[in-house]
């Protein structure tokens, strides 16, 4: 007899039965609870994540309508609107942020032994950006954005070593990017890729002077001195090498602070780019590379930032059931699952 895993069933195996049960343990997640447990609350929720539900009532319902018993899902039956509805008011939200971070610890261990390195410096690259997530006003008045919108910002950065989430924080839509990125504390030598939303001459010579490298565009009203012409190639793209000092950042008695302004040439679009860097240290080509990688943050907006309508979970203390980077982890492992019907 031929046995079939369904996809939705290999993507359950993700979740050590074990480690789940340890976590609710752990959070006395089921105290009290009378038959609906937390393992049956999670397929029913990370189901309506994948087949991107939008009420409680078609997640209960797509559930019972599979043509296969749940059994194989570690579930009995489909639970009832309002016995989901209720544990998802009722139990702790932390249960499922140690779920979520076994599940990218266990992402991390498998990037780390697969990803390549795409640069030979040994420093730590990563990227930081924001995404707005709109949400409605009415049932999220702190969610201050528009006149008649409600929205969040996910400040997330990047790590580009294995291209995983480090660091993100959800404030109001309004909330400025820069305040997020000088709350940062980066290690010395780390290399950030930015866009030209978080310039920001003052905090550019804090990094500077913390040891921390940073690349991005430079804005074309910016002010500087010329100190040096770098020689570049003859054949290639780079088509302007220059280490300048800003006179908005000199103090009386010490020594300028010298950032480097780059010229590129984008054959793809046909214009040239103009970088403002602290790294002294590299070509001018590796740091026009380490700015096209940033776009990878801006893939990973696109196809990870799963958000899961209002009215199907109110949101509690943290945003438990949506983090973006839950699509982005499985994204990972789904290499290996076996396209079977769900």
């Amino acid at each position: 007899m031929t046995q079939v895993c369904s996809v939705y069933s290999q993507l359950l195996q993700l979740f050590p039965r074990g480690q789940f049960a340890n976590a609710v343990k752990q959070h006395q997640a089921e105290f009290s609870a009378k038959g609906f447990t937390c393992w049956e609350q999670f397929v029913a929720m990370l189901f309506c994540q994948v087949a991107h539900m939008n009420s409680l009532r078609e997640v209960c319902l797509g559930l019972a309508g599979c043509e296969s018993p749940l059994k194989h899902l570690g579930i009995s039956s489909a639970p009832k609107k309002s016995t989901l509805a209720y544990a998802n008011a009722n139990r702790p939200w932390e249960l499922y942020e140690s779920i979520f971070m076994q599940l990218l610890d266990k992402c991390q261990t498998e990037t780390a032994a697969h990803s390549r390195r795409k640069f030979r410096f040994k420093n730590k690259l990563m990227s930081l950006d924001g995404s707005i997530i709109e949400l409605s006003a009415t049932m999220f008045d702190w969610a201050k954005y528009r006149q008649r919108k409600g929205a969040i910002k996910l400040h997330l950065l990047l790590d580009h070593e294995g291209y995983l989430p480090s660091f993100a924080v959800v404030t109001d839509g309004k909330h400025s990017e820069l305040k997020v990125a000088r709350s940062l504390n980066l290690e010395a030598g780390t290399i950030l890729a930015i866009d030209r939303g978080y310039n920001d001459y003052e905090w550019f010579g804090q990094l500077t002077r913390d040891g921390v490298f940073f690349v991005t565009r430079m804005k074309t009203n910016t002010v500087y001195r010329t100190v040096e012409v770098c020689a570049v190639p003859e054949k290639g793209n780079v088509l302007s090498d220059q280490i300048v000092s800003l006179p908005a950042l000199n103090k009386a008695g010490e020594a300028p602070i010298l950032f480097r302004r780059i010229e590129y040439w984008n054959a793809d679009k046909q214009e040239i780019l103009v970088f403002f860097t602290n790294l002294l240290h590299l070509a001018a080509s590796t740091v026009a590379a380490i700015y096209k990688d940033r776009w990878q943050i801006e893939l990973f907006f696109e196809n990870s930032t799963w958000c899961t309508p209002s009215y199907v979970i109110c949101f509690q203390k943290a945003i438990s059931w949506n983090l973006p980077t839950v699509g982005y982890c499985l994204s990972i492992f789904g290499r290996g699952i076996a396209p079977l019907p769900i």
